[in-house]
């Protein structure tokens, strides 16, 4: 079958470089795709904003599945759009897509699901939202409600500092993102990253990873999308993904079901394990970026037939997913700047790469050379035996590329490297 991928970050160059593998996968499309995907696919000049031009591109090309990659599409409703025309679609509806759209929803989902995390409260102004503030302890909790391109949770540790949080998110600091804002306790744990697909009804688990959210070694400074991660997750046991999923993932599948709101696609759970157990910070409707890259490189099965069979409501007859035993771990290679202004347009030479795979994010073309064109810019992904070996690959790679206005952690995956080191 022929397959359109949407999207243009790292992410959709995982995705796509998975989905060119699959037997089940004539030609693939990407719509706007970059540099490292067009190696995958074939480029399509395409506005995704506009869904019959979507719609009419799929009908003139046999597209028998299209994959939406990247959050603003899902809660612009453009699966929706294509579900609406017959055209099979990895990825949620407008509706269920508000699992990520709005944390609000979320926490009110897990309130009435008896689904375990964090207290909260939802503030629609500022005045409430300062004046609420009481109710909660150091560290607080500041969440804009809003898509906020994964920079939108603030822990001030300080009074002071939350409240100029608050007064930042309804001053506009993170635009519409920011017009309601949700105020949360402050949970004390591990965080780790669980992926399950569904189709409205059957449920599967599809891995587990851990990312860093810090822009600094040893987590320091600011949050950003992401700046690398590894899989699996060795603190997600079988007994806690277990746990998970009869007390989180099924209760939310359910809750959606039952309010005409079935959620397809891939649900991704940001957890928080904690002495009491695991508890939901938040949910994703789409792959993690970069855990996608983590777990597209231990994925072993044909990852087009799946996401059909989620897109066509059969996922109870498809095979169960399948990982390699191995560990991957991804780097995150950004622009200076990041996460705050990037430094656009700086030169990027890659060397031949022996050790791991290097997706494209945040690159561009001009004259012949590769520039970086966003924040995050270049995802370095290697596999190994362990996470150290893994780690000891991938910063392999990354000290033999040429980006003199870039940047990277040099810790990625460093709980685990300890933790394997004292074993």
């Amino acid at each position: 079958m022929n397959i359109l991928l949407i999207g243009s970050g790292g992410r959709e160059h995982a995705l796509a470089w998975k989905l060119a593998q699959s037997p089940s996968c004539d030609t693939l499309f990407a719509a706007p795709g970059n540099p490292g995907i067009a190696e995958e696919a074939e480029l399509v000049d395409l506005n995704i904003a506009d869904h019959m031009a979507v719609i009419s591109f799929c009908a003139g090309h046999d597209i028998g599945l299209v994959v939406v990659g990247p959050e603003a599409p899902l809660a612009d409703g453009l699966a929706d759009s294509l579900r609406d025309a017959g055209i099979p679609v990895f990825g949620p509806n407008r509706k269920a897509a508000q699992l990520e759209g709005s944390k609000g929803f979320t926490k009110d989902m897990c309130a009435a699901a008896n689904i375990p995390t964090a207290g909260y409260r939802r503030h629609n102004s500022k005045a409430s939202a300062l004046t609420g503030l009481a109710e909660f302890k150091p560290p607080f909790v500041i969440k804009a409600d809003g898509l906020a391109a994964g920079k939108g949770v603030i822990i001030a540790e300080a009074l002071e500092d939350a409240q100029a949080a608050i007064e930042d998110m309804f001053g506009g600091g993170f635009g519409d993102a920011g017009a309601s804002i949700v105020l949360e306790e402050f949970m004390t744990g591990e965080e780790a990253s669980f992926f399950a697909l569904t189709d409205g009804i059957d449920v599967v688990a599809f891995g587990s990873a851990q990312d860093h959210k810090r822009v600094g070694d040893g987590d320091t400074g600011p949050n950003t999308g992401g700046m690398g991660a590894y899989s699996p997750a060795a603190v997600l046991t079988e007994a806690i993904q277990a746990d998970v999923m009869e007390r989180i993932i099924k209760p939310t599948v359910a809750y959606m079901a039952a309010h005409n709101m079935p959620y397809s696609g891939v649900l991704f759970a940001g957890l928080m394990l904690t002495g009491e157990g695991p508890k939901l910070i938040e949910y994703n409707a789409r792959f993690g970026d970069p855990e996608c890259q983590v777990l597209m490189s231990r994925f072993t099965g044909d990852l087009a037939t799946l996401m059909l069979a989620v897109a066509k409501g059969e996922l109870a007859s498809a095979p169960v997913p399948t990982f390699s035993g191995d560990v991957a771990l991804t780097v995150v290679m950004a622009a200076n700047g990041y996460p705050g202004t990037p430094q656009k347009g700086g030169a990027i030479s890659l060397n031949d790469v022996r050790t791991g795979k290097i997706f494209h994010a945040g690159t561009a073309e001009k004259d012949g050379q590769l520039i970086a064109n966003g924040g995050r810019v270049l995802n370095v992904t290697a596999t190994g035996a362990t996470v150290t070996e893994a780690q000891i690959n991938a910063y392999a790679v990354v000290d033999g590329i040429d980006f003199p206005s870039g940047f990277f952690r040099r810790d990625i995956g460093w709980r685990e490297v300890e933790r394997e080191a004292a074993m």
